[in-house]
């Protein structure tokens, strides 16, 4: 029989804490035995650097501009806006995973686990954002033996922590909310290819919002304005030279939030897996 104690500690804050590493856990041994899995998350983001930034590599410098203090090269500006390409790119793998798990039955057995089904969910927008950080650490070391040094450690190193912190759960909360969408694994190349590339160039990721501006690109300045991971990329560049971020911190938490209350919303198993598309 089952003792009141043991009841107990199966529905207690350790045993949520033991789950969500469990879940963490077994999405790193994934990570670890697909050997290619981080040599192609950082083959695009090197080839945008070593590639593409040196043939721009004094573009930028035309002003002086927040967060920078002086004239700055290509490459050092574009490079935080890599690592944002490398959180978004994880963060939507970590969608084709779940429709993955959901297809073999692996999402249903685990979302009848007895812990709160927003919990699971948390445990597994964890679990991207750690391995969108791994890969992003991963990027920075390999840019800075390229010669492309960004100032990580130092007095602003909290801030920057919590702003990559920050924007990895974030896209994460999106590829989660976006999983709720695709119903088929044969689906998921379309739906990205209007998600991770509208949200990626329509930003300040390769260049600043005032050159948009004085482009005259005005709609293309509007989106990039409003653009959840253009604030994601501001907060974290303005974090690497410890400055202040603006507005950005909000839009990114908010923008987390609320991805991430309407995927739980869409993971209710009263309306069922994808329950959202069948009334559009």
């Amino acid at each position: 029989m089952t003792s009141p104690n043991d009841a107990a500690a199966r529905t207690g804050l350790p045993h949520a804490l033991q789950a969500m590493w469990a879940i963490v856990a077994r999405e790193l041994a994934k990570f670890m035995r697909q050997t290619g899995r981080l040599v192609s998350a950082l083959v695009r983001p090197l080839l945008w650097l070593a590639v593409f930034a040196a043939g721009f590599r004094n573009v930028f410098g035309v002003a002086i501009a927040e967060p920078y203090d002086t004239y700055i090269p290509y490459d050092v500006y574009i490079a935080p806006g890599l690592i944002g390409m490398v959180l978004l790119f994880n963060g939507m793998q970590s969608s084709l995973a779940m429709v993955y798990d959901r297809e073999m039955g692996l999402m249903r057995l685990l979302l009848t686990a007895p812990l709160p089904r927003t919990w699971i969910l948390l445990s597994k927008l964890v679990a991207t954002a750690v391995l969108s950080l791994i890969q992003a650490l991963a990027f920075v070391a390999i840019a800075w033996l390229l010669g492309t040094e960004l100032p990580v450690w130092g007095p602003q190193t909290p801030h920057v922590i919590v702003a990559a912190v920050s924007a990895a759960l974030m896209l994460g909360a999106l590829g989660l909310l976006l999983s709720v969408h695709i119903k088929q694994l044969e689906n998921f190349a379309g739906t990205m290819n209007f998600v991770i590339f509208p949200m990626y160039f329509m930003s300040t990721a390769l260049y600043p919002l005032w050159k948009l501006e004085e482009a005259g690109a005005d709609w293309v300045f509007q989106i990039a304005r409003f653009n959840p991971f253009t604030h994601a990329v501001e907060w974290l560049r303005f974090a690497l030279y410890d400055k202040d971020p603006g507005m950005s911190p909000w839009i990114v938490l908010g923008t987390l939030a609320l991805c991430f209350g309407v995927a739980s919303w869409g993971y209710d198993p009263q309306r069922g897996f994808g329950a959202l598309t069948k009334r559009g």
